[in-house]
């Protein structure tokens, strides 16, 4: 318990060398390679994602509350594993991944933001625990301290904690963006869904994946490639963020 309690304090403490903004990771979806989805009139899913991760980042970065940064500024190719890195090294308070969405009906439509499932946490919190270096890398000082001592349970006990944190602000986070969008562009699902995807699995960064409408249904696709209906949901999801800082004033302080 006395370890649990000196991480605690060290995340306290750490919190006034990392700057007042919220740095928030935004991430396209696909590239390169990868071009993900593609509708009927050939459009990318790939350059859909990164124009509203661009239009994303532009307005979180002319607000004095946020620093945006993007997991890639261009078509290429950058492995899951890549993008939760990035956003790791640039010390970010939240990832958000930008996607479209695509099925065999293609009558389906609508927006729906995603967060990680329980049983993929409880795998990725596993994989975690086993990597010591991984340990270091995620509980920073905390992580060498607790690292000493080489007791798996208490080890698990902080990732644990750590994980149902990442979650619940992931929760939080995923409502506030969809009631943004709700009124403002066609929603599929208006509650958070859960699912298995490897961007969501940081433990140690809250994340939401945002599927912004079927690339498959071709008026959609008409639609994710206007200016303007991209422009409303950036804007929508810039102020999901931003109302869910509003209401968690300290939250910046806690990374």
């Amino acid at each position: 318990m006395k370890k649990i309690l000196t991480f605690f304090m060290l995340l306290l403490l750490c919190s006034s060398v990392y700057a007042a903004k919220v740095v928030i990771a935004v991430d396209a979806g696909h590239g390169g390679k990868d071009a993900g989805a593609i509708g009927q009139n050939k459009l990318y899913e790939k350059t859909v994602t990164l124009s509203i991760a661009k239009k994303l980042i532009n307005l979180l970065n002319k607000d004095p509350s946020f620093k945006g940064v993007l997991t890639r500024t261009s078509d290429n190719f950058i492995s899951v594993f890549q993008r939760s890195e990035i956003a790791r090294k640039n010390k970010a308070n939240l990832l958000i991944s930008i996607h479209a969405d695509a099925a065999p009906n293609r009558s389906a439509t609508g927006a729906s933001v995603w967060v990680l499932s329980t049983k993929r946490a409880d795998t990725e919190l596993g994989r975690w625990i086993e990597q010591d270096e991984k340990q270091s890398q995620l509980l920073g000082g905390a992580g060498d301290a607790l690292s000493d001592d080489h007791d798996p349970h208490l080890s698990q006990a902080v990732l644990d904690l750590q994980f149902s944190y990442s979650q619940r602000v992931g929760y939080e986070l995923a409502t506030q963006v969809l009631k943004e969008m709700n009124g403002t562009i066609k929603l599929h699902k208006r509650k958070p869904e859960h699912a298995s995807l490897g961007v969501l699995r940081s433990p140690d960064i809250p994340s939401i994946l945002v599927e912004v409408g079927f690339i498959s249904n071709e008026s959609e696709e008409s639609l994710l490639n206007s200016n303007a209906h991209q422009d409303k949901i950036a804007k929508a999801i810039y102020q999901g963020i931003k109302n869910y800082v509003k209401q968690n004033p300290k939250f910046g302080e806690r990374h």
